[in-house]
């Protein structure tokens, strides 16, 4: 089973920027879609932006604009790219490869202080 490693979160000012970085080793990232999640305490993760082997790209409506994802596939990396962040993007945010297979990595914490 491959298994996604999530890295660059950390604390950040409203309006700043961050990249976050989603490692995973295996033959099959070239082929996986991928997407990154956000999890707030107490709350259900929820989906902020899908990406599929083609590049095809599904963004939620609030981060629509400020962030980007992109993929490396010579690097099995995925990246999300935050700008202009807002302290309601603070939460932790998962990795997950969709297809094939279902993986989730551990998370990386971003905090957006006002």
């Amino acid at each position: 089973q491959v298994q996604p490693v999530e890295s660059g979160g950390g604390l950040v000012q409203a309006g700043g920027s961050l990249r976050l970085s989603c490692v995973a080793s295996g033959s099959i990232f070239s082929i996986a879609a991928i997407g990154w999640y956000r999890q707030v305490p107490g709350t259900q993760r929820d989906l902020v932006v899908l990406i599929t082997s083609a590049g095809r790209t599904n963004y939620a409506d609030s981060v629509k604009g400020r962030f980007t994802i992109s993929r490396d596939n010579a690097k099995n990396t995925v990246y999300l790219q935050m700008n202009n962040v807002k302290p309601e993007d603070t939460g932790v945010y998962y990795c997950r490869i969709v297809a094939p297979g279902d993986s989730w990595g551990q998370g990386t914490q971003v905090t957006v202080s006002s």
